[in-house]
């Protein structure tokens, strides 16, 4: 009999799981949608910012997109279980700022444990760089190939650095690292943001080693902020 309820249990709490994700919007739907709609999305956690403050800021994808869920509630023991590969459901408000589209005001968010999970795989976006279509990546998990490391400076200071502390070099170890680097002759300007990735984590340690002229491979999201802002999670020598 234990055995039977416990049978009856567990696929009462699949079919609840997939009644979520059945309410869930497609990405499509989800891209489609207006501003300031409400929307309900089924994905996949890929990566989360520090847990404070009762919210989590998370990454997250599905087949078909991805998705950037700025501060959604969630308790510090939840937080922990919201490794690469999570699926969720989370319900809030289609927003922009400064250009990111984002999941806002987030109502609802709840954790779906059915063995389904998903991991993205990069996507080289390098020949993208410097066109409209770019912005149709965002929030995915991406990589850039053949990056130049470029001059960074602080204003009043002639000194040319590889990156900087904060985007203005206001800041020190810990705070986000800024870094500019250039393909085909045009400059872009990548962050490790702090929150997402430490001091003392292997991107943070790396961005800090670089030295101008190095030429590299980068992994990251696709963030937006007045143009493309991706946070980078990885960094090696170029191939």
């Amino acid at each position: 009999m234990k055995k039977l309820l416990s049978a009856v249990l567990a696929l009462v709490l699949a079919l609840c799981a997939f009644a979520v994700a059945e309410g869930s919007m497609s990405y499509a739907d989800y891209d489609a949608a207006e501003l300031e709609t409400e929307v309900t999305i089924t994905a996949y956690v890929q990566a989360h910012q520090s847990w404070w403050d009762g919210k989590v800021t998370i990454y997250a994808a599905d087949q078909d997109g991805a998705y950037f869920l700025y501060e959604t509630p969630c308790s510090e023991e939840d937080a922990e279980k919201l490794v690469p590969g999570t699926k969720f459901t989370a319900t809030g408000f289609k927003g922009e700022w400064s250009g990111e589209i984002e999941l806002i005001d987030i109502s609802n968010f709840e954790i779906i444990d059915d063995g389904d999970s998903y991991i993205a795989e990069p996507v080289d976006v390098t020949d993208l760089l410097g066109k409209d279509e770019l912005a149709e990546k965002m929030n995915q998990r991406v990589s850039f190939k053949g990056m130049t490391v470029e001059p960074s400076t602080i204003e009043g200071d002639e000194t040319e650095y590889a990156f900087l502390y904060n985007w203005d070099g206001s800041g020190e170890d810990g705070n986000d690292l800024y870094f500019n680097v250039s393909k085909d002759g045009q400059t872009y300007n990548f962050t490790v943001e702090s929150y997402l990735c430490g001091a003392g984590t292997d991107v943070y340690e790396a961005v800090k080693a670089l030295n101008v002229g190095d030429v590299i491979d980068l992994e990251g999201f696709l963030y937006w902020y007045n143009g493309a802002n991706p946070h980078i999670t990885a960094v090696s020598a170029a191939e």
